[in-house]
């Protein structure tokens, strides 16, 4: 187990110093939101350029701890190409792996398979410092607001 723990430490460090879909889209034509952390000072922006079916770009900017600016960065490979279903499914799966959702049918964590999510299982070992949580959700949250304004957007021009 320690050398997958070491693994996961490695691809932590690599999303921090060399974090992926790093910058910032013009606005508009991109949506953006802004997330903060007190607890911890992270700062993040994201932004998403949505075609009306898939994300088809996200990058994020700002500055934290080495925990948000990697989530950060393996969150926007995780929902780049996606729908905004797929995307909120991949927000679910994550929370999971963080023990943030529970099955509500009988209040157990859910199984989640590992291996389906790639590198953001990496991410798993911060649910045993939940005061590392709120950094490790700060990108996700920020992502959150954007796809909800999307729906808002799409369902007020359907109707």
């Amino acid at each position: 187990m320690q050398g997958l723990e070491d693994l996961y430490r490695e691809i932590i460090l690599d999303h921090y110093k060399n974090p992926r879909n790093f910058g910032t889209l013009e606005v508009p034509p991109a949506h953006q939101a802004d997330g903060y952390n007190p607890l911890c000072g992270d700062e993040i922006s994201i932004y998403v350029n949505y075609d009306g079916e898939t994300i088809t770009e996200i990058k994020n900017a700002g500055q934290g701890c080495s925990i948000s600016r990697s989530s950060a960065s393996l969150m926007t490979n995780a929902v780049k190409g996606k729908t905004i279903a797929e995307a909120r499914e991949t927000i679910k799966t994550f929370k999971r792996l963080l023990l943030l959702e529970e099955d509500q049918r009988n209040s157990e964590p859910m199984e989640i398979d590992l291996r389906k999510l790639g590198e953001l299982a990496a991410l798993q070992g911060v649910s045993k410092f939940p005061a590392r949580i709120k950094c490790a959700t700060l990108a996700w949250n920020t992502f959150t607001q954007i796809i909800d304004e999307l729906e808002q957007n799409s369902s007020t021009s359907e109707g």
